[in-house]
């Protein structure tokens, strides 16, 4: 899945010469946390969160003085060393930049304009899409041989038995290099059949435990 597929196209924008006291109202208004900082041209010049307004916003106990300060222009604390994306990336790598980076959006730029942001919802509920976590189903967990042709091996079974597959995951097992844990989501709510058939053939299955089926 590339950035362009989820990345929101519905800009909010200030330039740097916009007071911090606009910036507070805009993200009040439209409910956001970050607000891309742009040039006339739309290149962007920077980013401003609801943390570093918060950081230059007087305390409610002190409401009355220093109200100046949120008139000062937003070029005095909005942060320019931005990490960006293009359109193109693929989504998973860009959620391993927001991890590594510990980033809470990432604005998108094609051909040094903004064209969109992605926020870390956008990607949460990205991965919910793609788990088909969001959908009506069950969840089966196998343990397998890290060898090529598996996963083919056990869609084969969830044919047979004709299970729809939502999702399917793979990562490797904690405790050995030589297998692998598939997590897969089905279009069923009993899942029973299949994870008997796959017992019988020798598969590990790691969760669910029926009550009655032997392991």
């Amino acid at each position: 899945m590339l950035l362009e597929e989820i990345m929101s196209r519905d800009l909010v924008t200030l330039t740097e010469a916009n007071t911090i006291h606009e910036a507070f109202d805009i993200m009040r208004k439209h409910h956001i946390r970050h607000l891309p900082i742009v040039d006339e041209q739309q290149h962007l010049v920077g980013l401003v969160s609801n943390q570093d307004i918060r950081d230059a916003t007087p305390s409610i106990f002190r409401s009355t003085h220093f109200l100046e300060d949120l008139q000062q222009p937003l070029k005095a604390i909005l942060k320019k060393d931005v990490i960006t994306g293009h359109p193109l990336d693929f989504v998973e790598d860009v959620a391993a930049v927001f991890y590594e980076n510990k980033i809470g959006c990432m604005p998108v730029l094609l051909d040094g304009k903004l064209v969109g942001i992605v926020t870390e919802t956008d990607l949460l509920h990205t991965f919910v899409k793609l788990t088909g976590a969001n959908q009506p189903g069950s969840h089966i967990q196998i343990k397998v041989r890290n060898k090529p042709g598996i996963l083919s091996d056990v869609a084969a079974i969830f044919k047979e038995k004709k299970v729809n597959i939502h999702s399917v995951l793979v990562y490797p097992a904690p405790d050995n290099d030589l297998f692998k844990i598939l997590v897969i989501r089905v279009q069923t709510m009993n899942p029973s059949l299949v994870i008997k058939e796959l017992r019988d053939k020798g598969y590990d299955i790691q969760w669910p435990e029926i009550p009655g089926m032997p392991l």
